[in-house]
Parts: C-alpha cells; structure tokens; sequence
C-alpha cells in the first residue's frame, strides 16, 4: 500500500482540463498534474485521500506516442509558461478538443451541437503582452527577469528567446535585464519585501507596430531612468517604442498594480486594431493577449449573435470595450460593464475614436450595476474573469430575461458549472465553439450560445 512521499511509477491513461493526468494505482486516481496520455511517470505520492491521490512528477520514463522527441525551446520543463511545447500543434488541438467536450458530456450538458476547435492564425509570436518578473534563478545568483520557474515561487528564469513572443519582447528584455546588472540593482524579495524591481511589462499592438514598456518597481530607491529610456530608444527594433512608464507599486501581492504611474517617454497607451476598429490599449486595463486570434473569437461572437440590426445588447464584463463596439457597429445599442475604471475611461475613448454614439459605458461591479439598469436587452454577451459569472451575479443576469445569451469562456470548468444555472433557469445550450487563443499552453477559450 503507497503512502505519502512514496515514489512509483504510473501509467498516464487520460488528462483533464487543464493539465491534470489521471493513472491508476491499487484501484485508485491518481492524478499527475503537467503529463500527458500514454506516458510513463515516476512520481512522488503529495497527498493520499480516500479515493484519490495526488502524486507530483519527478520525471518521464516513457514519451507518449503524440510528443516529438524533443521541445524546441530552451526552457521548456523549467520556465512555468509552456505545457504542450514538445505536442504537434494539431495533437494540442485535438487534446483541447477533447478535454472540453469531456467536461460537457460529464456535466450531463445535450442536445447541442459542438462545432470542434478553430487554431491560432499564428502558432508561435502570437501574445501581445507579457509580464516579467525580477528575481533570481537560485538564491543569491544573478539577478534574472524572465518567467516563474515552473511549481517554483520565488525562482525566475530569463527566458532570452521565448517562441510565443515577438522578438522586440526579447530585446527589450535583455536590454532592461543588462542595465540593471550593471547597476547591481536589487530585485523585490517577495518573502521580506525588500528591494526595487518587481515587474517589467511589454505591450506590442500587432496591427500598428506600437510597442509600450512599463516597469514596475517599489518606491525603495528613486533611480533616474533617463538613460534606461535612452538606451531603449537606440535598440534596433521592428516595432515603433511609443512609450516608457514607471509604475511605482508597493502592495505586498505578487501582483502588477498602480500606486503612481509616471511617464518617461511618450504616452500611455498603445492603439491596436479588430475587425476594422480601433482600441486604445492602457497600460493596466483587459485587452485580448492573441490579437489576430481576436479578430476569428469576435468573429464567432457575430456570427452566434446573428441579425442584430434592432436589438439591444448588454457587454458584461466588457474590458476596453471590444465587445461592446464590435457589436455596436451591427446593433441598434450596447451597453458595457468593467469593474476597472481606467478600462471603462478607455473605452469611452475608444467609442469617439470610432465615431459609435450608440455605445453606453458603466464602471462598477457587474454584481452591482446589473440591478440599476432599466434598458430591456435582446442579447447579453458575457466574458467573465477565469472564475466566471460570481454566484450572486449570475441570477440577477438571468432575470434580464434576454432571448439570448454569449458566453465567452476562457477557464471551461467555469463555464460548465454557470452553463448548469442557465439551464435550470430555462435556457437550452445551442451551439459550443472553441478557439485556440493561447498555443501550446492548457488553456482554451470556449464560445458558447444559449437560447430560451
């Protein structure tokens, strides 16, 4: 009988979303987070339950038949960002596939039809936005700035040539990276929050070429950036640098936040494009990381609404406002709602810069705002955070009484469990479409459509 910190070998028979394998072992689950089906495992057994233990990889005897013999990049295995790097891109397709019909079919969820997976227009260089984090690959080391280590906290790899990023990420980040190592400038200790650097955030608008850099620092040390600034204006890039900012953060959350944003070099935003419009993208507000992956979701999103000409739409969740001017353009009114005030302010913008007058903007908590609206929507569009709908949210949603429902899905767990809500309120699931908006990682974003 195995007990915990056991170690043994297993079999990987399945996988659920998002990466958890599932063996056997004396008649139990076992489940083995970051494997694949078919591969052969040693693990060591982290937690043993009644009817299911969790064992933790140590490492692959035996390579599933679907792996290419290798990853291309460097840092697969060691940077936390990539799962399926060393899967051929149409097998992620068909694992992904699989894994949300699975979660439907266990959910009891039928009579709807499943329109498959559509891939990413571009299977490598596809994000638009990375956040780097300072730190050191061992403690003591030289200072990093790169990617969380894989099941790792503190420890940071630099990753000098990523393949999901566009080579100007790269540059920038070496630049930054060699300019502070010169400076012997000390990295934000997490554990006893000491120190300076804490993020570098790279923003590319694939469309216009736009390329926007913030660092974020604690307010520890005031160094004077000019020359940073300077040495990134002369660094040979494809894109157009049109700004540099210095956020100063001094929360104790591992997270990117604002207590003072400051300009160094040129504005605050860069301007990207979708479906023939044009969005102004802020430093801190929701933008899709895939932007020509943006182009086909949204696209589902149309052609799911269908003729929209006299309808009212609500754009829940609504971010910059893609959405909501996207279908603004085909509808006779939309009206959006975003927690992030600075997101809702961009949108707003956003709506002049594409002459729409048919757009209404409303920041708060969708939980709240939702009650105070008195417009009667046809559609309600929905595109909430990972968690998905809040559970006192998501009746108050329902109450609009709209002949139809949107919901994009970025977490299909999520979306599974709010899919149970609508259907015991008297909503019938029509059609589920995925896409493949972040390549050769486990996530995966789902459209789905529902009716009364």
């Amino acid at each position: 009988m195995v007990k915990k910190n056991d170690i043994i070998d297993v079999e990987i028979k399945s996988v659920d979303f998002p990466n958890k394998g599932i063996g056997d072992i004396e008649g139990k689950k076992i489940i083995v987070k970051n494997t694949i089906e078919g591969q052969k495992v040693r693990v060591r057994i982290k937690k043993k339950r009644r009817n299911k233990i969790e064992g933790q990889l140590i490492e692959v005897i035996e390579r599933a038949s679907i792996e290419e013999a290798d990853s291309s990049c460097e840092y697969f295995g060691t940077c936390g960002g990539c799962s399926y790097l060393n899967i051929p891109y149409d097998n992620q397709l068909k694992l992904k596939e699989n894994q949300v019909k699975t979660l439907l079919d266990n959910a009891g969820i039928k009579g709807y039809e499943f329109l498959g997976i559509d891939p990413s227009p571009n299977e490598y260089a596809y994000r638009n936005k990375m956040e780097y984090s300072f730190g050191d690959m061992e403690k003591g080391g030289l200072l990093s700035l790169g990617m969380h280590q894989k099941g790792k906290f503190y420890e940071i790899v630099t990753t000098e040539s990523c393949q999901i990023v566009d080579e100007d990420f790269t540059k920038v980040l070496k630049t930054v990276l060699e300019y502070f190592r010169e400076l012997k400038t000390p990295f934000y200790h997490k554990k006893t929050h000491k120190g300076y650097l804490r993020h570098l955030v790279v923003r590319k608008a694939i469309k216009t070429n736009e390329l926007l850099l913030n660092l974020v620092t604690s307010s520890q040390q005031d160094l004077d950036l000019t020359s940073l600034v300077h040495r990134l204006q002369n660094v040979n890039l494809g894109s157009k640098l049109v700004g540099f900012l210095h956020t100063i953060n001094d929360s104790l959350g591992d997270v990117v936040r604002s207590d003072e944003t400051r300009i160094l070099f040129g504005q605050d935003y860069i301007t990207e494009e979708i479906l023939g419009l044009k969005f102004k993208v802020s430093a801190f507000s929701f933008f899709q990381t895939n932007s020509f992956g943006a182009d086909k979701l949204y696209s589902i999103v149309r052609d799911f609404a269908g003729d929209t000409g006299s309808k009212v739409i609500f754009d829940l969740y609504c971010g910059t406002g893609t959405i909501t001017q996207i279908m603004a353009s085909v509808a006779k009114k939309v009206i959006g709602i975003e927690i992030v005030k600075e997101a809702i302010e961009s949108a707003k913008e956003n709506a002049k810069l594409n002459n729409l007058n048919n757009c209404v903007f409303i920041a708060g908590d969708v939980m709240e705002k939702v009650s105070e609206i008195t417009d009667k929507p046809d559609i309600i569009i929905l595109d909430p955070p990972r968690d998905g709908i809040h559970p006192k949210a998501i009746n108050k949603i329902i109450d609009f009484n709209p002949q139809q429902f949107i919901y994009i899905s970025c977490k299909p767990t999520s979306l599974v469990r709010d899919l149970a809500v609508f259907i015991e309120r008297g909503y019938k699931v029509k059609k589920i479409k995925c896409i493949d908006m972040f390549p050769h990682t486990v996530h995966v974003e789902a459209v789905t459509l529902l009716t009364k």
